[in-house]
């Protein structure tokens, strides 16, 4: 697997409502499989995603602390919904509304992860861009990435626990 550094382009890549991406990794975020609607949207071949880590889908507008709290969840054993943006190979980008789940062996450990996604709403996307935008700030304001990151999770966290929500209903709730 070659290692890219795409800048973003600004230029975003759509799919249908009626499409699912669909990809799989192992317990550490390898990519074990991918559906063609995700082979055609990432802007990857097969050959080059397999084995990578999905982490080279990160656009640099996802707040690491979403992704901290969405690997809490799936590692404790619990499913997660997202809105996220992903950078596609050359730097486009595309949100989805992302449902990620562990998989579960016969001797009920986690042996990897699944998740579908759709294409969520432009008001939605909106939300979340605004939240995530806040939680960018924060961590880009400290000195220190990993500081940063727990900063802005612990504001997530805070934010939610205001609102009397988990991240799933807030998720739900725009």
């Amino acid at each position: 697997m070659a290692k890219y550094d795409f800048k973003p382009t600004g230029k975003e890549r759509t799919f249908g409502e009626d499409e699912v991406i669909v990809s799989k990794t192992d317990t550490k975020g390898k990519i074990t499989y991918g559906n063609e609607v995700f082979l055609r949207i990432a802007g990857y071949p097969e050959s080059e995603i397999v084995g990578a880590p999905h982490s080279i889908l990160r656009h640099p507008w996802m707040p690491r602390s979403v992704f901290k709290l969405l690997w809490n969840k799936i590692e404790a054993g619990d499913e997660i919904f997202a809105y996220v943006v992903n950078m596609a190979r050359g730097g486009d980008h595309y949100w989805v509304f992302a449902h990620v789940t562990p998989t579960f062996g016969a001797d009920g450990k986690i042996v990897g992860y699944h998740s579908n996604r759709r294409k969520p709403k432009p008001d939605q996307i909106q939300a979340a861009s605004g939240l995530y935008k806040q939680l960018l700030d924060i961590e880009e304001r400290a000195s220190d990435r990993k500081v940063g990151m727990e900063q802005a999770y612990e504001h997530l966290n805070g934010l939610l626990k205001s609102k009397g929500i988990s991240y799933d209903e807030f998720v739900f709730s725009i």
